[in-house]
């Protein structure tokens, strides 16, 4: 049985699958991370401290660290790079945890609750700025206009988020460019520069792939905010609804619903802080409505067209971890 075979014959793949082949350097990552952060100021690295220990599963790295060995090894490069892309992760959580007063990220306390908002922005610019500095110091010119564009798109995310003046009005389309933006931009950019750091010839395939698995792992996550509990994602369920964000699930039940259907979701929209009781109905609705199965089917059409920009390429334990990375992206519970 082929590699890419034996990936297909599991049923849920685990992230310890899907990074398998890159374990070693991987590991190297985290202490990039921790050399490239470092700066003599106590409360820089108190934020620091905190921050690294929220840096999760390491998924984006991973991603890149696998685009680079997919047609050897890749190049000295590679880790430092898969550290860049991940601080720039970092940044944009801080930034949208400061935007949204958000408080638990991931089980643990932001660094706007634990700090202040002012700490938080400043230090997401401070972890952008020690990117740029690091790709400076690395003279890869190429990788750079990669990441800038990616920031750049991931800033119009933002702000088209923020400038929705109807939520209830904003459709599938205007969700579609809104994560391509601020998710999809990201994966494609650290796709794109694992593959730069393997050579580049497979660069804009993996591009491809990024973006599409970056779109599936928007939509997967915002069926979570409809179907899992605190206890797996380590923030309150609904939360989306909590702070009248528009996702895939319920833009597509709207287009079903009832007017009195309708009438519970837009008193939602017009409480600021609405009740868990009326967080529940909403949700009832939209899983009434077929918002749930809607979503998991585009989620699949984007799954599927990740699996295409893979086609073609060598048949190894690192083809089959990408293959796997998809089918974590649709299947995680947290």
């Amino acid at each position: 049985m082929t590699a890419v075979a034996q990936s297909r014959s599991r049923r849920s793949p685990t992230l310890g699958d899907v990074q398998r082949p890159v374990r070693e350097p991987l590991a190297a990552v985290g202490e990039e991370l921790q050399r490239i952060v470092t700066a003599d100021l106590p409360l820089i690295d108190e934020v620091n401290g905190h921050l690294l220990l929220m840096k999760g599963k390491m998924f984006r790295p991973t991603l890149a660290l696998l685009a680079s060995r997919v047609a050897g090894d890749g190049d000295r490069r590679a880790v430092t790079l898969a550290a860049v892309v991940e601080l720039v992760h970092l940044a944009t959580l801080v930034h949208d945890d400061s935007v949204d007063h958000s408080t638990l990220r991931r089980g643990m306390p932001t660094v706007n609750s634990l700090f202040t908002h002012q700490i938080s922005v400043i230090m997401g610019d401070f972890l952008y700025s020690r990117a740029v500095v690091e790709l400076a110091r690395l003279g890869d010119w190429d990788v750079l206009r990669v990441l800038a564009r990616a920031t750049n798109e991931m800033t119009i995310g933002e702000m088209r988020q923020l400038t929705a003046l109807d939520a209830l009005a904003f459709g599938e389309a205007d969700y579609e460019a809104l994560i391509r933006c601020k998710t999809a931009s990201l994966l494609s950019a650290t796709c794109e520069i694992g593959a730069i750091a393997g050579g580049g010839a497979h660069r804009k395939r993996f591009a491809r792939y990024g973006e599409q698995l970056g779109m599936a792992f928007q939509v997967a996550d915002d069926l979570l905010d409809y179907t899992a509990t605190s206890a797996d994602t380590g923030k309150p369920t609904g939360l989306d609804l909590r702070e009248h964000k528009v996702t895939l699930p319920l833009i597509a039940a709207l287009r079903q619903m009832p007017a009195s259907a309708r009438r519970h979701v837009e008193a939602l929209f017009a409480t600021p802080e609405p009740a868990d009781a009326d967080i529940q109905t909403v949700i009832e609705i939209v899983v009434e409505h077929g918002g749930l199965d809607y979503a998991r089917r585009r989620g699949v059409q984007y799954a599927r067209e990740a699996e295409r920009a893979l086609e073609g390429l060598p048949d190894t334990p690192v083809l089959a971890a990408l293959h796997d990375a998809i089918a974590y992206a649709m299947d995680r519970r947290h």
